[in-house]
């Protein structure tokens, strides 16, 4: 995962080039996606009863990327079928700001009872 959202190319721009004030992100979070957020982060995130974006912690940062070190569980699928194709990273739990995207190398049809999970390891950001 290495597509950045609009946010953060300004939030870097600033912070590198113009001096501008830190910016941290206290717990970064991790969404599903039924279409591309694309870097305006306009996709559609999932939404199904009892979905909530999931926490992420992450490891040794080398060579330009770091990736998780917990698996990361969503709560299990209650109503319609969907298919999660694309995941991002916000930092807050509701609404925020969109930091990171990507395409799933494989799209994930989620029937009634089916959990979303992602092994730890499972998900790396690499900057290029």
């Amino acid at each position: 995962m290495s597509e950045f959202s609009d946010y953060l190319e300004d939030k870097l721009l600033d912070i590198t080039l113009k001096n501008g004030a830190t910016y941290t992100v206290a717990t970064p979070y991790l969404a599903l996606f039924t279409s591309d957020p694309t870097d305006a982060g306009s996709g559609t995130e999932c939404s199904f009863s009892g979905y909530a974006r999931q926490t992420m912690s992450f490891g040794t940062i080398a060579s330009g990327a770091v990736s998780t070190d917990a698996t990361i569980n969503f709560p299990a699928l209650v109503g319609a079928d969907i298919t999660v194709t694309h995941i991002g990273v916000y930092d807050a739990a509701t609404s925020g700001n969109l930091l990171y995207h990507t395409i799933l190398d494989a799209s994930k049809l989620l029937q009634v009872d089916d959990i979303m999970s992602f092994a730890s390891g499972g998900v790396t950001v690499t900057l290029q």
